[in-house]
């Protein structure tokens, strides 16, 4: 998949994987590979500076945990306000590809005869 594909759903993706809980970087890099099939890879390079603005704008809240042998790492959840900014993406994203999907995949479209062309004079 093109990585241009991510550009303007990455907070969605972010903060759709924090949903559940709180990861650290390497773990939502992971989920979201595994919810995607591994069609999308995302690199810490994009996702840590996006983790630090969405914290930054009240999104996400983050705490340093031990991990046992290995240094500290720092844990993202969702805020109340994260939340609601994931249902307003996840509505968008509907909207969106719903729009998409009828013009990539048209059917028939209401009030036309079947074999018709929208457009057309039958």
């Amino acid at each position: 998949m093109k990585a241009d594909a991510v550009r303007g759903h990455l907070d969605g993706l972010l903060l759709a994987v924090l949903e559940p809980g709180p990861l650290h970087g390497y773990a939502i890099i992971t989920a979201v590979q595994r919810r995607s099939g591994g069609a999308l890879e995302l690199r810490t390079g994009t996702i840590y500076p996006a983790l630090n603005r969405l914290e930054r704008l009240g999104l996400l809240s983050s705490t340093w945990q031990a991990a046992s042998g290995e240094r500290r790492r720092r844990a993202y959840e969702l805020t109340d306000a994260g939340r609601a900014t994931l249902a307003g993406e996840r509505a968008a994203w509907t909207e969106f590809t719903a729009a998409i999907g009828a013009v990539l995949n048209p059917g028939p479209h209401p009030g036309t005869q079947p074999g018709a062309q929208p457009g057309l004079a039958t």
